[in-house]
């Protein structure tokens, strides 16, 4: 039997924490997945994954196991890359994480011109504001915006989003609309916290080149964007958002940009990326397309 069949088997086992799913995504009935797996063990001598009726896990060696073979599989693809020459031949599965609001105005909408260039790349797209670990959960790269406090994995800046204070119109019908910091004592916040439990940041504003942060009250608090951007809809307070997606609401004037003079800081855009791991030809393609739809964005 193919070693290489068997390790990729693993792989997808190990990343997807099933064996129907990986049979599913690797085209092969579960009882061969079944029997991929049981085969590797017995040629190691190893325990990989520990089974359960819920979940299957990877076991500490089967952990050591999956960042080996993720590695020697990426090295064996780019060998059989190298002859060749048509990008368009580039094959396999990218498995990438970006925020909702990006996957839906910016990414997805743009996405086949790349499926179209490469019909044998497959992709799996999480969009999702959970921060996710990019090696622990087996993403090739991950799109992300904000802070990156992660050191174990390379960033590559792509750019900054440009940032606006608003609110809606129902809301300031009720409220009245701040021009000032001092305003803002008789206004509410949506509070927008990663993961909830944690304390807000308040209202954020640019002075100088210095972000300063102003506590400020709240009745609702959430952590997605499309949650965020809802509460505001519905009444519920004031939000800080970038740009990108909100022009339809700001022209039909369901929201209202409010407090110019006290611009939220702009939002870093960075791929992330794991450093230790060699990158496959193909995750090296998608990930100088993705920094090419971002970077030129009229709103980015």
């Amino acid at each position: 039997m193919n070693k290489l069949e068997l390790l990729r088997t693993f792989v997808r086992v190990t990343e997807l924490s099933s064996f129907t799913q990986a049979g599913e995504s690797l085209g092969l009935p579960r009882s061969t997945v079944s029997e991929h797996v049981q085969a590797l063990e017995e040629l190691l001598g190893a325990r990989l994954l520990q089974r359960t009726t819920r979940k299957v896990q990877a076991t500490q060696d089967g952990r050591v196991l999956y960042e080996r073979s993720k590695d020697l599989l990426a090295h064996m693809e780019e060998l059989e890359g190298l002859f060749r020459q048509d990008e368009a031949q580039l094959a396999g599965r990218i498995r990438v994480d970006m925020p909702n609001a990006l996957a839906r105005e910016l990414i997805l909408p743009r996405l086949p011109s790349f499926m179209d260039a490469h019909p044998l790349i497959e992709l799996e797209i999480s969009a999702t504001d959970r921060q996710v670990d990019l090696l622990a959960e087996g993403f090739d790269c991950v799109l992300r915006i904000g802070a990156q406090p992660d050191q174990t994995v390379v960033a590559r800046s792509l750019c900054s989003l440009p940032m606006i204070n608003c609110v809606s119109a129902s809301y300031l019908q009720r409220f009245g609309v701040p021009h000032t910091l001092a305003d803002l004592a008789d206004h509410h916040l949506v509070h927008y916290v990663r993961p909830l439990g944690s304390r807000s940041a308040g209202f954020e504003y640019l002075q100088g080149n210095k972000v300063q942060r102003l506590p400020m009250k709240g009745r609702v608090t959430v952590n997605s964007t499309d949650a965020y951007k809802s509460a505001c809809l519905g009444g519920f307070g004031i939000i800080q958002v970038p740009t990108l997606g909100m022009a339809d609401e700001l022209a039909r004037g369901e929201l209202v940009a409010i407090l110019p003079d006290y611009p939220p800081p702009p939002l870093d855009v960075a791929l992330l990326y794991a450093g230790q791991r060699h990158l496959p030809m193909r995750v090296r393609v998608f990930m100088d397309w993705l920094a090419a739809m971002v970077q030129p964005h009229p709103d980015v």
